[in-house]
């Protein structure tokens, strides 16, 4: 019997979402089944860890846990059924009619962006939704289901269009089972056979052999004599593929285990497969992906590594056993000697577990540095889609700082179109050179077009350009790398020994070319004391009459920016505004400031000179109608107005 009948609508997000799914994303629709039966596991698996757990589920029979598959010809359905941990009708709203995840605009987004179908399904798998892939092949769905521990049962029904019904049931085991009510097979539309035993067996073999869950389906045999009966098979293997040699496995069952756990429907960059013996035993199965996760920079993200203890799910995001920075490995872990009890808490102090981070970690970074020497060109897909969270681990991880260093690559000066690693940097330093410049900042475009940048341009020296915001942090935070030091060219003295013209610069004409600003410098620094700490002469400048700096140990002022937004009270830092000496608007100021040192126009032509060096290097102006009433003014007055 049922009651409590509630016709609901979807989400606007999750229409979006189903008419995508269902006209447009998935180039292979048998993907269906791969994420129900998926879905059918996760509940099994939180089934029995949940009676471990919990005592209220202690009445409940774990002993047969299974998927089972039903075909009914007559009816046109296929129904998808196991005996898992279930859901209340509140459940069903939330995880079905809902998308109760952060980031749905920007999935939406990516997906309408994705150039393939591979890309698109990905995404989908990613976000967990792969449910909605079921009316890519039904009318109809009728999901019926109950939660372990409770009384009644639910009923959710749709046809995938504007809206939904919920009804309670009673007299439901506990569990769920997912019945699509089939459309007729169409080979323009690639909707396959899905009433044919032979095409769900082939579906499960291919997508789902590794379920460590019986996946079980009646089927007709034909016996010696001829006499046909209906028998209960298992379809899948249920091997701990992990658990295999390495030498067992092909490159295609790993492909599928991957996609398996990582609803990730594109081939993974790097498999790292081994096994540890002695006090502490444990397998590993750890994959790097492709692509990133379109919410790898979310702050809901969580680590992508599941817990196993001897073949019993216990986890999934394991946060103990992965870095925050390598959230976007995927994989599993399988310690023999935990208690089956363990608890996140418990892990994250435990002295074993902590030694198998650090084993793991070192695996994953050794392998990515194998790539990076031996297949140059898929280590540059992998660290255009994982190096901003990679270098992340500069900041947290002291003790991989080297192995880390090693793996950056970078944008420089010396090629437009390839980046570059500190190790080939280092290879091209100039004869007496022992420093390595870079300089930060938004975008390459804006890094280039910086007057820090002149006279390196000019002198034939490689910078780094670096534009990631974690660029800011990490580079403060890394003294050196191979013995050379790293120095940002907007910070601190920077002194490349010669002229502009390639000629070194002696000592005398430099005491000459400061005797020459003695009195405009400190009058400088006295005007424009609110806005920074000092004036001085450049070394840097080749072409821009000024450029604005920070002392070797100041904080940037993107940095102080971060900070600030991140709710961080940080003191204003006043910076050092430096003079090209050989520019004619610095000579004109300085003859000016000999001939009438009180002639107020000169204090706003020092005004005007921080203001364009502030905007040089996309600084904010602190009063931008002030800057534009003095330029224009100044404008005016030179057309002798």
């Amino acid at each position: 019997m049922g009651s409590n009948v509630e016709t609901l609508e979807f989400q606007a997000e999750t229409r979006q979402l189903l008419r995508l799914v269902i006209h447009s994303i998935y180039s292979n629709k048998d993907i269906f089944l791969r994420e129900l039966i998926s879905n059918a596991s996760d509940a099994l698996d939180k089934l029995r860890l949940e009676s471990l757990t919990d005592s209220g589920l202690t009445g409940i029979d774990t002993s047969d846990l299974h998927i089972s598959l039903e075909i009914d010809a007559d009816a046109r359905t296929l129904t998808v059924r196991d005996n898992g941990i279930g859901m209340t009708r509140d459940d069903l709203v939330d995880l079905i009619g809902t998308i109760a995840k952060s980031g749905t605009a920007a999935l939406l987004e990516k997906i309408k962006e994705s150039k393939d179908a591979a890309t698109a399904e990905s995404l989908i798998g990613q976000f967990g939704v792969g449910f909605y892939s079921a009316f890519m092949v039904a009318d109809k769905v009728t999901l019926r289901t109950r939660r372990a521990g409770t009384d009644s049962g639910t009923q959710w029904e749709s046809d995938g269009e504007g809206t939904y019904a919920v009804q309670t049931v009673d007299g439901l085991p506990v569990g769920t089972s997912v019945t699509l009510h089939l459309k007729p097979a169409d080979s323009e539309d690639g909707l396959a056979d899905y009433l044919s035993e032979s095409k769900i067996r082939q579906i499960v073999k291919r997508y789902s052999d590794f379920i460590r869950w019986p996946i079980r389906m009646a089927a007709e045999h034909t016996g010696t004599e001829g006499e046909t009966a209906r028998e209960t098979d298992t379809l899948n293997s249920m091997k701990a593929l992990w658990a295999r040699p390495r030498t067992e496995v092909t490159e295609d069952e790993y492909n599928e285990f991957y996609q398996q756990i990582s609803h990730d429907w594109l081939p993974p960059a790097e498999t790292v497969h081994m096994r540890a013996e002695g006090t502490f035993e444990y397998e590993a199965l750890l994959f790097v992906p492709s692509q990133a996760p379109f919410d790898l920079f979310s702050r809901d993200t969580k680590p992508g590594v599941q817990l196993y203890v001897k073949r019993v799910f216990i986890m999934d995001d394991c946060e103990a056993l992965m870095p925050n920075y390598l959230r976007f490995v995927k994989g599993v872990v399988d310690a023999h000697d935990l208690s089956l009890n363990v608890s996140r808490e418990i892990l994250q102090h435990d002295r074993q577990i902590r030694g198998v981070r650090r084993r793991l970690v070192k695996k994953v970074l050794g392998a990515l540095k194998d790539m990076q020497s031996k297949d140059a060109e898929r280590y540059a897909k992998v660290w255009a889609q994982f190096g901003r969270a990679l270098k992340e681990g500069l900041v947290e991880d002291t003790d991989n700082t080297e192995t880390l260093l090693q793996l950056v690559s970078a944008a420089s000066t010396h090629d437009p179109d390839k980046t570059t690693t500190l190790r080939e940097y280092v290879e091209r330093m100039k004869d007496g050179q022992d420093t390595i410049y870079y300089l930060t900042g938004e975008s390459r475009a804006t890094v280039e077009n910086s007057p820090h940048m002149e006279a390196f341009a000019a002198k034939g020296y490689e910078v780094l350009i670096l534009t990631d915001p974690i660029d800011e942090v990490w580079v403060d935070q890394v003294p050196a790398f191979d013995g050379h030091r790293l120095q940002s060219i907007a910070k601190g003295q920077v002194d490349l020994d010669e002229s502009a013209d390639g000629e070194k610069e002696s000592d005398a004409e430099k005491a000459r070319r400061e005797q020459d600003f003695a009195a405009l410098l400190p009058w400088l620094t006295s005007t424009l004391s609110e806005q920074v700490k000092q004036v001085r002469l450049s070394s840097r400048l080749t072409t821009s009459a000024a450029c604005i700096v920070g002392d070797a140990h100041d904080v940037t002022p993107t940095l102080e920016k971060m900070y600030r937004a991140m709710g961080q009270q940080m003191p204003t830092v006043k910076r050092i505004l430096e003079l090209n000496p050989a520019h004619p608007l610095v000579t004109s100021l300085r003859a000016a400031h000999e001939a009438d040192a009180a002639d107020p126009a000169l204090a706003e032509i020092a005004e005007l000179i921080y203001g364009s060096a502030l905007l040089a290097e996309g600084g904010d102006l602190p009063d931008p109608a002030r800057f534009s009433r003095l330029l224009t003014d100044r404008l005016a007055h030179g057309l002798g107005n």
